[in-house]
């Protein structure tokens, strides 16, 4: 092989992998999109809203509020300061 036609070859073989991974990503993107559209559409609370839009009960604002003031005691010995 001449060193052309391998720089040919190195260049066709690069843009077919690029092509396929193009293709791949594309149809996962959609895909994602799709089971995004169906969770919205079913009408149920999503994981990653928060809890008080999702209806949550009074004992779950208890516990969020417990874990809130955990994280800032941790935060503050973290940065140094004594409570």
């Amino acid at each position: 092989m001449t060193n052309l036609s391998l720089i040919a070859l190195t260049g066709t073989l690069v843009l077919t992998g690029l092509l396929v991974a193009g293709m791949f990503a594309s149809r996962a993107w959609f895909g994602w999109l799709e089971v995004r559209k169906l969770e919205l559409a079913s009408g149920r609370p999503q994981a990653d809203e928060p809890v008080a839009a999702a209806g949550a009960s009074g004992t779950d604002r208890i516990e969020l509020a417990d874990l809130k003031a955990r994280i800032r005691k941790l935060e503050a010995i973290a940065s140094g300061i004594d409570l």
